[in-house]
């Protein structure tokens, strides 16, 4: 259902984009204002996500078994963290691809002249924002519950294509003896 949105979105972003005149410098100046704007409030957002973290200090502890990146020949990982370390790493997850579409989107405009992506990711950004779940949990106050129980589920255009973290005890027993055992699976 997001994997929808985002497209009708992005679809609609792009219709009003070919509208615009992005060869006027006026106009241009505008878009790279707007850019700007939605990347400081992101960068904002996540520093007062990290430092309102901190301050709640919840360290209850997580437990879990991280997937395999897909594509790799790695084991599952066991976890155990709490849900402070957990929420500050997804905010530095956030804060490292903002940073990464940033390095990219000056490399687009400025290098290659590219100017529409730029207007695009003026508002797409804002709604990967809402839709994050530690936004969700620590700026709009939701519960940590259901999809926003951590760990988080893993969002994907590919569907099921991506194996899901796994909370339950059995495997993360099975983790912990397969990492102990330099990660061997046992069948």
């Amino acid at each position: 259902m997001e994997q929808a949105s985002n497209l009708l979105i992005v679809l609609g972003i792009v219709q009003v984009a070919r509208k615009l005149d992005l060869e006027n410098p006026d106009v241009l100046v505008y878009v790279r204002l707007g850019y700007l704007f939605t990347q400081t409030i992101i960068l904002v957002v996540c520093f007062y996500l990290a430092t309102k973290i901190k301050a709640k200090n919840d360290t209850t502890t997580l437990k879990y078994v991280e997937p395999p990146k897909p594509f790799t020949n790695e084991p599952e990982k066991p976890i155990e963290t709490n849900n402070r370390d957990y929420d500050l790493s997804k905010v530095q997850e956030l804060l490292k691809q903002t940073l990464i579409g940033v390095a990219f989107m000056c490399v687009l405009h400025f290098y290659w002249n590219f100017t529409q992506p730029l207007f695009i990711q003026s508002l797409l950004p804002l709604k990967n924002l809402y839709s994050n779940q530690v936004v969700k949990i620590h700026l709009f106050g939701k519960p940590a519950e259901g999809d926003l129980k951590r760990p988080f589920k893993v969002n994907s255009s590919f569907g099921q294509f991506f194996q899901q973290p796994q909370t339950d005890k059995a495997s993360i027993k099975k983790a912990i003896k397969a990492s102990r055992s330099g990660g061997k699976k046992d069948d």
